[in-house]
């Protein structure tokens, strides 16, 4: 039996993979975490004049979500992970992916008469044009707002990914 922790971070991992098979996208894992990328995420066809377009990101799960205004305030990347997402540019785009679950890993998931039923919410956040931290540390956390309205759906996946938005072929 997984830890918490762990048990948390894989239901996060798992849960975006769900998203992107239902997008038809294919994800990708390094064979080493040294980069700050846990997936990414490819469309496997042509977007206009892009072939393979894709993305990465970081996956973070998280089951007491702090709120300010219209964004969450998440607070668990250290300033070298903040870094690894925000001091590009990279040639693929990097996001944070934040699936807020519950507290109690017996409610991840429920199956219902219509299916299967992932609790809560991933939302994800880019950090094109944002400023790395200067002298960063694993020590010290960044503050990171991520916005409610971006909610990581089938669709929002596929526009991050710059796929077709139709349905997957």
């Amino acid at each position: 039996m997984l830890d918490q922790r762990n048990h948390q971070g894989k239901f996060a991992e798992d849960y975006v993979r769900a998203l992107a098979s239902a997008a038809g996208l294919l994800v990708y894992k390094d064979d080493l975490d040294h980069d700050g990328i846990d997936l990414g995420f490819r469309h496997p066809g042509r977007s206009g004049y892009i072939a393979s377009p894709a993305i990465e990101a970081q996956i973070k799960s998280w089951s007491a979500p702090a709120t300010q205004g219209p964004d969450l305030l998440f607070r668990g990347l250290n300033e070298v992970q903040y870094n690894k997402l925000a001091a590009g540019p990279f040639l693929v785009p990097r996001y944070l992916f934040l699936v807020v679950v519950p507290a109690e890993s017996e409610h991840y998931a429920r199956v219902e008469t219509d299916g299967l039923m992932l609790s809560r919410l991933c939302y994800y956040r880019g950090f094109e044009g944002e400023e790395p931290i200067l002298d960063p540390s694993p020590k010290r956390y960044a503050t990171v707002r991520v916005p409610l309205g971006n909610v990581l759906t089938v669709r929002a996946l596929r526009e991050l990914v710059g796929a077709p938005t139709g349905s997957p072929a």
